[in-house]
């Protein structure tokens, strides 16, 4: 992390919150209430962690307005503390968003003749870049990733060590891409024949919008015959797998290890809990709140909360309700027989 110091006058504009003790307090950074000492800036965005602000050290705190009353220190008023963090995270962040002066590019790096290449932009060390790619003012190219033929990728994104981008993808402007993640590989189409499995050449690519982040090691593949599509704003978690011709809409959020079959469009706004799974050809509509480890196999048209599953219990308890579940059909068997007899007598 840099070693930058601001004060607290300039950290409150930046936010637009309103500063009460010493404007010109210094921090060198953020911490929680509980390690933070007078150099660093805290934050209160969650009841449960209230009980540390009589005790910490912190040199200023982030406080919502009914908050700030309890606490005697420096601290900056904000209606959403945790926004006004997230914000001022990225003044200590290891890619702030300043441009370079001039192009970086690594002697190792092996970049085609036709690549167009833009100004103040980043390329590290045993970066591939082939023919006919596009690389937009202010990028970064961190250490042996791989830009296949055709990509385009935005201004001022970054990409971080060993990602891999299949030919003719598209990245959108001021994205984040974490190491190991692929995307624009094939996707999973194959016919079934008499002679095994034919293999679906998959003719169609992948377009990144604007402002998304995806992370580490997750997969997006190429489309069939149209293009994979992630929309403006989406935030994608480490470990997901994103199937072929899957449209996801602006402003959704998938959490780890989550997997989308192919052909799914899934809203905006949509919040997709970890280690979930959305089965293919269905639609997921605007705003849609899937808790975790929740198996969708049907369209969900209502925004709203959906899940499956149980939740965890003790072992023994949880022996008993599988056995009850086991025992539904028969019970449903037997509930429906004594409808028809009750029916019946009623009749006569």
């Amino acid at each position: 992390m840099k070693n930058i110091c601001f004060t607290l006058k300039e950290l409150a504009e930046k936010v637009g919150a309103e500063l009460v003790g010493d404007s010109t307090h210094t921090v060198r950074g953020l911490a929680t209430l509980q390690s933070a000492d007078s150099s660093q800036l805290s934050f209160l965005a969650n009841a449960a962690y209230e009980k540390y602000l009589s005790e910490t050290n912190a040199g200023a705190v982030i406080l919502a307005p009914g908050m700030a009353e309890n606490f005697a220190g420096n601290k900056l008023i904000h209606p959403n503390p945790y926004q006004a963090y997230a914000e001022l995270s990225h003044v200590w962040a290891l890619y702030d968003g300043s441009r370079v002066e001039e192009s970086t590019i690594h002697p190792s790096a092996s970049i085609d003749s036709s690549v167009q290449l833009g100004k103040q932009i980043v390329i590290g060390a045993g970066v591939v870049i082939e023919a006919g790619a596009r690389v937009s003012d202010g990028a970064r190219i961190a250490a042996n990733c791989v830009i296949g033929a055709d990509v385009i990728i935005g201004e001022d994104t970054v990409l971080y060590s060993g990602v891999q981008l299949y030919h003719g993808v598209v990245i959108g402007d001021a994205c984040v891409i974490h190491s190991g993640v692929v995307i624009g590989s094939d996707g999973f189409g194959f016919s079934p024949g008499p002679r095994g499995w034919t293999k679906i050449a998959q003719l169609g690519s992948v377009v990144v919008g604007n402002r998304v982040e995806i992370g580490a090691n997750t997969t997006i593949d190429r489309g069939a015959l149209d293009d994979t599509i992630i929309k403006d704003g989406v935030i994608l978690d480490n470990q997901i797998q994103i199937a072929h011709n899957v449209v996801i809409g602006e402003n959704t959020a998938i959490a780890a290890c989550s997997a989308i079959a192919g052909s799914t469009t899934v809203g905006k706004n949509v919040i997709v809990g970890g280690a979930s799974g959305i089965a293919g050809h269905l639609t997921i509509a605007d705003g849609v709140h899937i808790t975790a480890m929740t198996m969708v196999i049907k369209s969900l048209t209502e925004p709203g909360v959906y899940s499956s599953g149980t939740g965890v219990q003790p072992n023994d308890k949880w022996r008993k309700s599988i056995a009850r579940l086991r025992q539904l059909d028969k019970m449903a068997g037997r509930v429906s027989a004594l409808e028809k007899m009750m029916k019946e007598r009623g009749e006569s």
